[in-house]
């Protein structure tokens, strides 16, 4: 009975069977993905604030306007604007645990765009200005949509709270349409 037990999981119980016969008790696990979420979320977002407001030595508005125009993005106000909110609040979003699959969608979607019109042409390797980060951003994006964001998280009370494949999917799904709606413009 103990082996069945250990070998069959049900997803309504997997909480509390992998996190210990005490469920109240938080693990490593949960604290290495409030880790994973803040560190990556919070980067994220101050990657976005550079965008849109110039900090963190970024550039502002008007200079990634100016980039994405130059990239073919018009006009490139308007995609700087959706660019740098969907990386600020798609970070944000992450690091609190909050509507997970849509902040994962965000980053992962901007990320595509991101290999698509600029690092894709150039291989792998980030070093030849590849499309390695990007690919790294939109799998950790993933991850934590597909994983769900944790004991320590705003989702936490509510369904997609837990991760799974539906959550994922939406993720992917709807980073996928977003890219390729931009890229059609």
């Amino acid at each position: 009975m103990v082996v069945k037990h250990i070998l069959y999981r049900p997803s309504d119980t997997a909480e509390p069977t992998a996190r210990g016969a005490d469920a109240g008790w938080s693990s490593a696990s949960d604290w290495g993905l409030l880790l994973v979420r803040l560190t990556f979320g919070l980067l994220m977002a101050g990657h976005g604030a550079q965008k849109l407001f110039g900090l963190f030595g970024g550039g502002g508005l008007t200079e990634t306007a100016r980039g994405f125009e130059a990239l073919g993005y018009r006009p490139g106000r308007v995609f700087a604007v959706i660019g740098g909110l969907s990386e600020s609040l798609g970070g944000l979003g992450l690091a609190i645990g909050f509507l997970t699959p849509l902040a994962a969608a965000a980053l992962i979607g901007v990320m595509i765009n991101a290999m698509a019109t600029v690092t894709g042409a150039h291989g792998l390797w980030e070093a030849n200005g590849g499309v390695e980060y990007s690919v790294c951003i939109a799998v950790l994006a993933l991850a934590v949509a597909l994983i769900g964001p944790g004991r320590f998280a705003v989702d936490r009370f509510f369904r997609w709270g837990r991760g799974g494949w539906p959550e994922g999917a939406v993720a992917l799904g709807l980073a996928g349409v977003g890219s390729a709606i931009t890229l059609s413009l």
